[in-house]
């Protein structure tokens, strides 16, 4: 690997990595940052098949060594690319060892259980990756922001969210939270986009348009979700998402160097097989 993407790699998951039980002021992160020096839009194609290929790699020892299990949770307001992260940083890994799960309004069956019932179910097992494409977290964001419950039981589930993380962490789990920051002005931007082309008026819904109205309200409620929920067996990313390439380019490479940790290694056959012979 190059000197200058190990380079990036390393700053990727320093520079946007939140500190455990950290108050966290989204004023102050940049949706449109790119300061990570040595890297371009003209660059950003050579450094991406360079981290796929990592990535594909790694990905190919974490399903053979069926030891560790990777949980990636991506949050975000509507638009900042949570389905865009999981086509460009996934594309060209084996789907047999990657899933992604998503997480709607509950059913009645999951309402007569508890709010991590269903998302336990979804929950990674030996070699695989499980993508959120949104995840539990909206039961302490969007219940919170229209007052589906009562203050009591949001602020009680940042405590709940915690044990059952570090539950998960304990048994084997390499826990990465991104949080997709976008602006509010990029985010009307794209939504203009899918009204004006075709191909992408599916993506449209009239109601993510009475959401902008709670901006502010959802921004205090990340604010806290992420402040009250990040732990170093389960850290959340601050990731700036104004510019695609970019967003993307982070969440690879932090996924990368966090998959570098487990020291992985393929499985020693436990039989010689030099001494196999096949007729």
């Amino acid at each position: 690997m190059e000197k200058v993407v190990k380079t990036f790699i390393k700053a990727a998951d320093k520079n946007y990595l939140t500190k455990p039980e950290t108050k966290i002021d989204l004023g102050a992160w940049d949706p449109n940052d790119k300061s990570i020096p040595g890297i371009g839009k003209d660059s950003e194609e050579k450094f991406s098949l360079e981290l796929h290929k990592e990535l594909g790699d790694l990905q190919a020892l974490l399903y053979a060594q069926h030891k560790h299990k990777v949980l990636i949770i991506l949050q975000a307001m509507d638009t900042a690319g949570k389905d865009g992260v999981i086509q460009h940083v996934f594309k060209g890994v084996n789907p047999q060892g990657v899933k992604v799960a998503s997480f709607k309004a509950p059913s009645a069956e999951e309402l007569n259980h508890d709010f991590l019932w269903r998302v336990h179910q979804k929950a990674p097992a030996r070699g695989e990756i499980v993508i959120f494409n949104r995840s539990h977290y909206e039961d302490v964001l969007v219940t919170r922001v229209h007052k589906m419950v009562p203050p009591d039981v949001w602020k009680r589930r940042y405590r709940e969210i915690r044990d059952f993380e570090r539950m998960l962490a304990e048994e084997g789990t390499l826990i990465l939270k991104f949080f997709l920051h976008i602006s509010k002005e990029e985010q009307k931007e794209r939504l203009e986009a899918r009204l004006k082309d075709p191909a992408k008026n599916w993506k449209f819904s009239p109601s993510d348009l009475p959401e902008r109205k709670f901006w502010p309200k959802y921004m205090k409620a990340y604010e806290d979700a992420i402040g009250g929920t990040s732990m170093p067996q389960a850290p959340w990313y601050i990731i700036p998402s104004d510019r695609k390439w970019y967003r993307n380019l982070l969440v690879l490479a932090i996924i990368v160097h966090q998959l570098h940790q487990l020291r992985m290694n393929y499985p020693v056959q436990k039989e010689n097989l030099k001494k196999v012979i096949i007729k």
